[in-house]
């Protein structure tokens, strides 16, 4: 069980941890705004998040438990799609934004939190893909554990996130937002790489 669990809070950090719009705009808060603002924002972008990565993981699995074939096309479109994301984030070059408005009231911040996940195609596409097709390659009794530490995953990094940025303000710059990626992009390629084994094994068992 704790195999499981540990498994799905690393995936889910390499998929979280990336330098994207949830993080840019965490980041850019807490570099912008008090403490107790940073931790709202990153509260409630850790609440949208979790809801997605669980819509992800269950939409698409149970679709996936039901018809074979398409259990096998995500394994295969999935592994191929992740890879290349890892391939992407190891090649990407973060920046950090200056045109985020975090000077807002907070019923603004949930609508913008809501939106940089949910209304973000990219994110709806890569965690469908990601954690979707991870999914199928997981016995039933595996699922809740791995779900727990991919939303384990979130809490912890915007969290952590938040915090770090309040605290050292002035000391991070793009070159450290690269290593997360290229770090991130790295476990993600060698997840893509164990979708495609999973596809294969059920080819060919």
């Amino acid at each position: 069980m704790l195999k499981y669990l540990v498994q799905g809070f690393i995936l889910g950090l390499s998929y979280v941890a990336p330098i994207g719009m949830q993080n840019l705009y965490v980041i850019n808060t807490a570099i912008a705004m008090n403490k107790r603002r940073a931790y709202e924002v990153a509260f409630i972008t850790i609440f949208f998040d979790i809801t997605l990565s669980i819509a992800s993981f269950f939409g698409i699995g149970v679709l996936m438990d039901k018809v074979y074939l398409v259990k096998l096309s995500v394994l295969l479109l999935g592994s191929i799609i992740v890879m290349y994301i890892g391939i992407g984030l190891v090649k990407s070059k973060p920046q950090l934004s200056n045109k985020v408005d975090v000077n807002i009231s907070l019923h603004k911040v949930v609508i913008a939190c809501f939106t940089v996940t949910w209304f973000n195609p990219q994110a709806i596409i890569d965690g469908s893909l990601l954690l979707g097709s991870f999914r199928a390659s997981l016995p039933f009794y595996a699922f809740k554990f791995f779900i727990a530490g991919v939303c384990a995953a979130s809490f912890i990094w915007f969290t952590l996130l938040a915090t770090i940025f309040s605290v050292f303000k002035n000391s991070f710059n793009e070159k450290i937002l690269r290593k997360i990626n290229v770090i991130c992009g790295c476990i993600i390629i060698y997840y893509g790489i164990k979708l495609a084994y999973s596809f294969l094994i059920l080819i060919f068992h």
